[in-house]
């Protein structure tokens, strides 16, 4: 998440909830990626470093948990840059210009000049965040498919340019040893069935078998699945794409929440203030007059009704707004309710960390090193990879 101002609840039922959430189920990181804040917001850092600390107070105060997740400032594990730079000498211009957000973005920031490498090159620094933690799973919405499409393209050509590495058969051979005579037997027939009659079933069944070895070392892990692949070893890991329920959160104007609409409601706003800032939410425009009936599905109040609201709620809303039964305001009252206890909840949490900042800078510290320890495991094999092994 790039540090770019103060987060809003498009930013928490976007992206944090579900945060929240993974870091009880899979092993995760979480970095403020105030590299990616430069790509359009280099002519003025004063306020990045605040915006920092400002992000990661707002995760643990929402419920990131530095004891179940690493949590980390992206720019203090510069691994991430090098692998950015040493994948850049390796992947097609033509790949970054057709990204879809890249035209996207430049349609919505037409004054600021965008005509950098720093903003074109964005998606093969996520590709590089991504790829230094050989990361299994990216949690993402619909829209951001396609960056983990590209990261799994770029890690593809990698292995293809580089995966051949010496005495690569034999090395093969010595993996297949420690997998036992058992597991290495059914190896090879699964190998079979997928490269004589590509077979899917049995490439997932033969990455099962892997996954379920433990003897076998992390290289030799990645040389059989490369084998496997008909390829070489995949010193790279090609990420899967986490589809997570990405709510629609609307803004004040109806649009999509967005600081660039200035139509948020930060999370550390003061509740008088999002009260009334929700009380004059547009509604439908169905409904000039108490008496006009509405339709729920074209109100974006409706919308968080159906982020905050009981099943029950939501039935109230919508019936009293298709038979004018009630009024805006009257259908506002349980969703100013139930997001200002939210926020308040979360107001008194940062403010505890806000008054312990040895506390917060401890936490990253922690999560730098602990995020270090497994990029610089990657970067090695990349050197290696890459003929850069001096010694």
């Amino acid at each position: 998440m790039r540090p770019t101002g103060a987060l809003h609840l498009g930013n928490y039922h976007g992206a944090l909830k579900n945060w929240v959430e993974l870091q009880y189920q899979y092993e995760c990181y979480f970095f403020v990626a105030d590299i990616h804040a430069l790509t359009t917001g280099y002519e003025d850092t004063s306020q990045l470093e605040s915006n920092v600390w400002n992000v990661v107070i707002d995760w643990l105060a929402a419920g990131l948990n530095p004891a179940s997740a690493t949590i980390f400032i992206q720019s203090r594990v510069p691994e991430h840059s090098e692998l950015h730079l040493l994948l850049s000498m390796v992947t097609p211009l033509s790949w970054l210009e057709r990204v879809p957000t890249y035209k996207d973005q430049q349609e919505q920031l037409k004054d600021k000049d965008l005509a950098m490498y720093g903003f074109l090159g964005y998606p093969l620094l996520q590709a590089a965040d991504i790829l230094l933690y050989k990361t299994a799973f990216v949690p993402v919405g619909e829209d951001q498919i396609s960056h983990v499409e590209i990261t799994r393209e770029v890690a593809r050509r990698f292995n293809h340019i580089y995966g051949r590495e010496p005495d690569f058969e034999a090395k093969v051979e010595k993996a297949l040893k420690a997998l036992g005579a058992r597991n290495g037997t059914r190896y090879n027939e699964l190998r079979r069935l997928y490269q004589e009659k590509g077979d899917t079933e049995a490439i997932a069944k033969a990455h099962a078998l892997l996954e379920g070895t433990a003897r076998l070392t992390l290289a030799d892990r990645e040389r059989l699945i490369g084998y496997l692949e008909g390829t070489g070893r995949s010193y790279l890991v090609e990420p899967e794409v986490l589809l997570t329920a990405t709510p629609k959160v609307p803004g004040l104007d109806g649009r999509k929440m967005s600081k660039s609409y200035g139509n948020t409601i930060g999370l550390r706003e003061d509740p008088d203030q999002v009260a009334k800032k929700l009380k004059g939410m547009m509604t439908d425009p169905a409904r000039q007059r108490r008496t006009d009936p509405g339709d729920p599905d074209k109100c974006p109040v409706f919308d968080l009704h159906k982020i905050y609201s009981t099943p029950e709620t939501q039935s109230w809303a919508a019936q009293g707004c298709r038979t004018a039964g009630i009024g805006c305001l009257d259908c506002k009252k349980p969703v100013i309710d139930a997001v200002v206890a939210q926020l308040r909840a979360m107001q008194a949490r940062a403010k505890e960390f806000e008054e312990n900042r040895d506390l917060v800078r401890g936490i990253i510290a922690e999560g730098n090193e602990k995020a270090r320890d497994v990029a610089r495991q990657t970067l090695d094999e990349v050197h290696q990879a890459m003929g850069m092994n001096y010694r």
